[in-house]
């Protein structure tokens, strides 16, 4: 079981908050508009709501806003952070999903990390996975990065409380390819596809 704090309360955030309070985690909310806020926890039967620039009472917190906004959001909390085990949702592509807006060599993440405090570890996770999706409760692969063993592990054991399969990829640098994944499932839906009722998974039978 895991404390988590939610920020955000999207379709992303409230399909990640329902699979944490079902997977028996402690589970906060925190959002700019307090109605709303409260609103999304009284859905959930289970979570409590948080104050919006406080700090968070989760050990794992998840940065469920978009990336334009989310290292404004870190930087707002500032020591807050400190301790906790970061996990950044977001998407960097650009308006019409045929790239990515962050610089070659780089990611979202690794932006997010550089404006958290030392002691807080930024973890990639979720962005490959459609909010409708994950809130349809079917058995997903998560996939994962990011630099510190321990806050990864933390990560694992959280997806495997929502009923999702973890699969680490690597460490942080590998989240700008993670990011890639966001307009490959954006043109596999409207191409070959033809649904935005779809997953990426991997078949590890031999």
């Amino acid at each position: 079981m895991s404390s988590v704090s939610i920020i955000g309360v999207g379709n992303m955030a409230s399909a990640l908050a329902a699979r944490a309070v079902a997977g028996g985690n402690i589970v906060e909310i925190i959002g700019r508009d307090p109605a709303k806020t409260k609103e999304v926890a009284a859905a959930l039967g289970g979570a409590t709501v948080g104050t919006a620039g406080t700090a968070p009472a989760g050990d794992i917190v998840i940065l469920a806003v978009p990336y334009a906004s989310a290292a404004a959001v870190v930087s707002e909390y500032g020591d807050a952070l400190a301790g906790k085990v970061i996990i950044d949702i977001s998407n960097t592509f650009n308006a019409d999903a045929t790239g990515l807006v962050t610089p070659d060599g780089t990611s979202g993440a690794q932006e997010i990390a550089k404006a958290v405090p030392a002691s807080a570890h930024v973890v990639k996770a979720f962005n490959t996975v459609f909010g409708h999706v994950l809130a349809q409760g079917r058995p997903l692969d998560v996939f994962f990065a990011g630099d510190d063993a321990r806050s990864k592990a933390t990560v694992s054991a959280f997806i495997e409380s929502l009923g999702l399969r973890p699969l680490d990829v690597g460490g942080l640098e590998m989240a700008r390819w993670l990011e890639g994944v966001g307009p490959l499932l954006m043109g596999l839906a409207r191409h070959g596809a033809g649904t935005f009722n779809l997953a990426l998974g991997v078949d590890l039978r031999g």
